[in-house]
């Protein structure tokens, strides 16, 4: 979402400097815009899961000195200690800033994390939120979760954008067979697709459970490695992408039958949406359907259980099932068009570019009658 952000606005005309950990490549430059990608250490994601990089010394400094040369400051979601650094840079200079909020409570098995979030929300979030010139919401599940909280402005809800030029149907003259073929994949199996870090929170050990239980499903997992490894499970029907480019990810998608997400932790995955977009059936949690009540008819949501993996695996097949051998589903055609219509990346960078410009001249007039 940040890179589909930063190359809508520099489409828009805006100078964007991107700024993020080093662990993946920054985009390239466009425009005036630039990315910087600074020093980060994993070392606790490794090790726990909990997404939690930590920047070094000479990163902050670098993220200091570009907040310096800035006019407003976008974050998203505010749990990372990069951006609580943001977050008082910004701040101490006096720059409107907008949050950008995807997540509120994430239920991780593990009491850890879970401590660890509450108090984050308690510290962070929650001030970090109320003092912010704007906050955004990505779903109406995140938004309920802070609705007690007492902002400067309304807080807005603005769904993520798809790039539906990208994550498409097959068309016509695209053979489906063949982009099977091209992913080792068979012709005559279910398919059934995976997108996500390989991490706990994401559902792994369900996702393990489900694949011994269907073994004459292909369950394809296209993603960044984690503390959970597929390909360790000894599973003859599990196929594994790494860190595929965004052109072969949609067309994984396009030669799949549906996509599955057992997230523990998600608020609106845009993974879902992009699923849509290709016109792929999906299974996911229950709590999606929470983020966006006009998707309710478009996508089949399964509880989970938290603790009892067993029963969320065996829930989560037998919709798979149902799904697949229903004749009422939505066609693909149908999930598509509702994608399109509903998550426009388009009217999503619209929309932030009339945010972005109410709060900079809101905060102008302020200090002009301030003088």
């Amino acid at each position: 979402m940040a890179d589909q952000l930063y190359r809508g606005l520099t489409t828009d005309g805006h100078e964007v400097v991107w700024i993020a950990g080093d662990s993946t490549p920054p985009p390239d430059p466009a425009g005036r815009s630039y990315a910087v990608g600074f020093r980060i250490s994993n070392f606790l994601e490794n090790k726990t899961g909990l997404p939690l990089p930590v920047p070094t010394l000479a990163g902050l400094k670098r993220i200091r000195r570009e907040v310096a040369g800035a006019d407003v400051v976008v974050l998203h979601d505010c749990l990372y200690l990069s951006n609580v650094a943001v977050f008082l840079f910004a701040r101490h200079r006096k720059l409107p800033i907008l949050i950008i909020q995807h997540v509120g409570s994430i239920e991780y098995e593990n009491a850890i994390p879970r401590l660890v979030m509450k108090l984050g929300n308690s510290i962070f979030t929650r001030p970090m939120l109320s003092r912010a010139e704007q906050v955004v919401f990505i779903s109406e599940k995140t938004k309920d979760y802070f609705a007690d909280l007492r902002f400067k402005s309304p807080p807005e809800l603005v769904f993520n954008g798809v790039d539906t030029d990208l994550y498409r149907t097959v068309e016509v003259g695209e053979k489906r067979l063949a982009l099977r073929k091209k992913y080792g994949l068979p012709e005559d199996a279910p398919v059934i697709l995976f997108v996500g870090r390989f991490v706990e929170s994401k559902g792994l050990s369900i996702l393990k459970q489900m694949v011994a239980a269907r073994p004459q499903w292909i369950w394809a997992f296209a993603g960044r490695r984690g503390t959970h490894d597929p390909d360790s499970w000894g599973a003859d029907n599990v196929r594994v992408f790494v860190e595929l480019p965004d052109d072969d990810l949609a067309e994984l998608h396009r030669a799949c039958d549906l996509f599955v997400l057992p997230s523990r932790t998600e608020a609106f995955p845009l993974v879902v949406q992009q699923a849509l977009a290709c016109g792929l059936p999906v299974v996911c949690m229950s709590d999606v359907l929470r983020s966006d009540s006009a998707i309710v008819p478009y996508i089949r949501g399964v509880p989970i259980y938290v603790g009892d993996d067993s029963r969320t695996a065996r829930e989560f097949v037998l919709a798979i099932d149902d799904v697949l051998g229903s004749e009422a589903r939505p066609t693909a055609e149908q999930l598509r068009t509702f994608a399109a219509s509903r998550y426009s990346w388009r009217r999503a960078v619209e929309r932030y570019c009339q945010i972005l410009s109410r709060v900079t001249l809101q905060l102008t007039a302020h200090r002009e009658s301030t003088v």
